[in-house]
């Protein structure tokens, strides 16, 4: 899984979380906040992407997430554009605006 667009982030991350991996989405050394928490919750996640401003190959993501009807966030998420024309996290805090 590979977004070609920084917009393509929040999507394909829901998708690769629901399915319980969602770790080929960051960059080699990214250490992702609060991941393994999240991980372990049995609800489904689903997002909104609120912004994305990119700039290069850097990105700026603000998403507002929920993980069933308990657990929400806004996340803001850093993604940088790779030599493969891919993006990937590279920094993902899940509680970005709090």
């Amino acid at each position: 899984m590979i977004a070609r667009t920084p917009e393509e982030l929040p999507a394909l991350f829901a998708q690769a979380f629901n399915a319980g991996d969602p770790s080929g989405l960051y960059e080699p050394g990214a250490r992702p906040v609060e991941l393994e928490g999240h991980l372990a919750l049995t609800q489904k996640m689903t997002v909104v992407t609120r912004k994305v401003i990119t700039r290069g190959d850097l990105a700026l993501l603000i998403v507002d997430w929920s993980i069933g009807d308990d657990v929400t966030g806004t996340a803001t998420d850093v993604a940088r554009r790779g030599p493969d024309g891919g993006w990937r996290y590279v920094i993902d805090n899940p509680s970005g605006v709090a």
